[in-house]
């Protein structure tokens, strides 16, 4: 620091103002910024979202939508059995995690996807030394172990795609998503590719999106045949991925407007939606919720919160 410190001070005044205007735009996270991809159904129907710009949101049977206590994070996992809420977090540099509620809890974080297995403990990404990325496990008492770690996925440009999403499965096994493939993570922590380069016929392009980041793949859930589906927020689309890896829309929307998560429930799909915008203002990244019934009829649940 006090090198920083003696180069900073023989520099110009305009260079030095300018020097400190891009310190504090790094800090603030431009380079991260982007929307909530987060969306669930808990068991009695309410639909659970996240809105970066105004917290979290509960849709309920009536239609009626109501604002939850908690932080307006990216990212939640929803915990049926609220097995979690007193659950005492790892501390991780620069993120947060944060219960919220009961029946059910929602497990919240500020940098990274989350998801609860089928067997009640939190499972999330952190970042470890190298070019793997450790996919750790948080049971109720707080114990962790690491499930698996997967490597990164480099980008066209040089840049490392981080994981954008992340869901259980009923068997015990995981998925999550990079910027262009889907990888599973099996109940013996065996690591296999479900799809990768995925490309998207007539990718909208998006605001705020940078091309290195493809069809950039983030939310993801999965049927109970075995289905994922899978929001291609760089494209404006809900992809179903078949059993044997064969990738379609299922849902477009029209740009600027792009889906961040996806959550199946009932044979529906509830897609979460943003206006993308170039801005680091959330209170400019408005969500929808549409639905995909089972017929393939789209309907419009909620357009903003505020």
């Amino acid at each position: 620091m006090q090198t920083s410190h003696a180069a900073t001070a023989v520099l110009p005044n305009v260079a030095c103002l300018l020097l400190v205007a891009l310190m504090l735009l790094f800090q603030s996270g431009r380079a991260q910024a982007h929307p909530g991809a987060s969306i669930d159904v808990a068991k009695d129907g309410r639909v659970y979202f996240v809105d970066t710009g105004g917290g979290l949101f509960v849709l309920g049977l009536d239609g009626k939508l109501t604002r939850l206590e908690g932080p307006a994070f990216h990212w939640f996992a929803l915990d049926e059995s609220s097995r979690l809420a007193k659950t005492r977090w790892p501390s991780i540099p620069g993120a947060e995690i944060v219960a919220a509620g009961r029946d059910p809890t929602l497990v919240l974080s500020s940098d990274f996807a989350l998801t609860v297995g089928s067997d009640g403990a939190l499972y999330y990404p952190d970042l470890e030394e190298g070019r793997h990325s450790r996919i750790v496990r948080v049971d109720p008492s707080g114990s962790r172990s690491v499930r698996a770690s997967p490597p990164f996925k480099s980008r066209p440009d040089g840049s490392t795609s981080s994981i954008n999403g992340l869901a259980a499965g009923a068997d015990g096994s995981l998925y999550f998503t990079h910027d262009r493939s889907v990888q599973k993570i099996d109940a013996r922590g065996r690591i296999t590719t479900i799809v990768d380069n995925v490309r998207v016929a007539n990718c909208a392009r998006i605001p705020g999106v940078d091309r290195p980041t493809g069809p950039y793949l983030r939310g993801i859930d999965i049927a109970p045949n075995g289905t994922l589906f899978v929001a291609s927020a760089g494209c404006g689309a809900v992809l179903m991925i078949s059993v044997s890896g064969n990738v379609r829309p299922v849902l477009r929307a029209v740009s600027p407007y792009s889906p961040t998560a996806v959550a199946v429930s009932g044979g529906e799909i509830f897609v979460l939606e943003y206006l993308h915008t170039d801005s680091d203002n959330r209170e400019e990244w408005l969500p929808r919720i549409r639905k995909v019934s089972r017929t393939g009829k789209v309907v419009t649940l909620v357009t903003g919160t505020r």
